[in-house]
């Protein structure tokens, strides 16, 4: 965890934007963003001890937050970089906000996309005008290409996150949190590159000190991809290596220079989750809150569920985005199943004799428990000749039943293990 001490002094002149551009931009950003939802959480207020309620930007135009920064940016060109048209480059959401920005304002837009993205995200974005070009395999490639693009044909690069007008866009979302939650006292928002943190802390942040407020801004990263802390604690930017994450929409290797330093003033705290505690929170929001919600928009939710939000009263956590392949939605919701012990995979050796399957069905059956998929093998690594092997994935309600539905095969002379 990083924690540093708050500005709460009206005079604070931040790195960004001022109140009154976040004002002002919140002006340009309702052409094209809608207001969105705040829904209570009941579920999430016994868990944290205070009042949570979850800002639903997955309920956004295009899916997500990154509307807001796109079109901000985008509105504030020239006319004649708007003849020149825009480039960008994403494997998702930025994509898509940047493509439905540019047909809003009646720009050509570009977008650099890698081979092996999604094909909602793709669809999404051909479908809101852009010409996609798909490049690479990696997020970076397709930046590369975007930058020889501009450079070759004058079209205007959209950066995702660092950029003074996109923070100024994104802070649009603090201003709607804060006529929504007037009594806001902690904030809980994703991080990736810190352009929607920056822009939230700073607008919040000045407009609380001009009343008097204290409010606290909490920043979450994928623990596989969680440049900020180690930037905070030396005090500049970053670039470390990152690993696999379900939350790939904030999976981003170094802070943004200006997001950095808005970042390392106005934000309280940053904390991480790790891939199994975002599984558990999608699964959660689905059960609790029927809201599809993608990992990365996830996070501020894990965050709380696993304990590592130090809140001070009523809090929101942004969702900040909701596009997510449905393949990858239902790896993810059974990954999160088995995460929170409500989906056992058990293999079992049994004597190869007529009888056998039956009898640990009826044992599972007998605990309330229900077996969704079987394979039975006699082809399995340490298996005598006289054995065979069986796999079963059996759904529970929690650890406790799948503790009993474990006990009853022991006692019944099994040797079940979960895999």
């Amino acid at each position: 965890m990083h924690e540093h001490a708050a500005p709460a002094d009206a005079a604070t002149v931040f790195a960004g934007p001022s109140l009154a551009e976040f004002e002002a931009a919140r002006e340009v950003v309702s052409r094209a963003a809608d207001p969105t939802p705040m829904e209570s959480s009941r579920y999430l207020a016994e868990v944290l001890g205070h009042p949570v309620s979850l800002k639903c930007e997955n309920l956004q135009r295009t899916g997500s937050y990154k509307i807001r920064g796109a079109y901000n940016r985008m509105a504030r060109l020239s006319d004649e970089e708007r003849a020149r048209g825009v480039v960008a480059a994403s494997a998702g959401n930025h994509a898509q906000g940047v493509a439905f920005a540019a047909r809003e304002l009646g720009i050509k837009a570009t977008i650099f996309m890698p081979v092996g993205v999604a094909l909602p995200k793709l669809q999404a974005t051909r479908a809101y005008g852009a010409e996609v070009v798909l490049s690479g395999h990696t997020v970076d490639q397709p930046l590369r290409a975007a930058a020889e693009f501009a450079a070759s044909t004058g079209a205007v690069l959209i950066p995702p996150f660092d950029h003074y007008d996109v923070v100024m866009g994104q802070g649009t979302l603090g201003l709607e949190i804060l006529d929504q939650v007037p009594d806001v006292a902690t904030i809980v928002v994703p991080i990736g590159g810190g352009g929607l943190i920056a822009g939230i802390a700073s607008a919040v942040k000045q407009r609380a000190a001009a009343e008097g407020k204290r409010i606290k801004v909490i920043g979450v990263q994928a623990e596989n991809a969680a440049p900020y802390p180690l930037s905070l604690e030396r005090g500049e930017p970053v670039d470390i290596e990152i690993t696999p994450t379900i939350a790939d929409g904030i999976a981003v290797s170094k802070p943004g220079a200006l997001n950095f330093e808005i970042v390392r003033q106005a934000v309280d705290d940053v904390v991480t989750v790790d891939d199994d505690e975002i599984a558990k929170a999608l699964l959660v929001l689905i059960e609790r809150a029927k809201l599809v919600v993608e990992p990365a928009g996830a996070v501020g939710v894990a965050a709380i569920l696993s304990g590592k939000i130090d809140a001070t009263g009523p809090t929101v956590a942004v969702l900040s985005g909701g596009n997510i392949d449905p393949l990858m939605l239902e790896r993810i919701v059974s990954h999160g199943l088995a995460a929170s012990e409500r989906y056992l995979k058990l293999r079992i050796p049994l004597p190869d004799r007529p009888g056998q399957l039956a009898r640990t069905a009826e044992i599972v059956a007998e605990q309330n428990a229900n077996v969704v998929e079987v394979l039975h093998t006699r082809h399995g690594g340490g298996l005598q000749i006289s054995q065979v092997e069986l796999e079963l994935h059996i759904e529970t309600r929690g650890p406790e039943h799948a503790e009993r539905v474990l006990a009853a095969l022991r006692s019944a002379g099994y040797s079940p293990r979960s895999v």
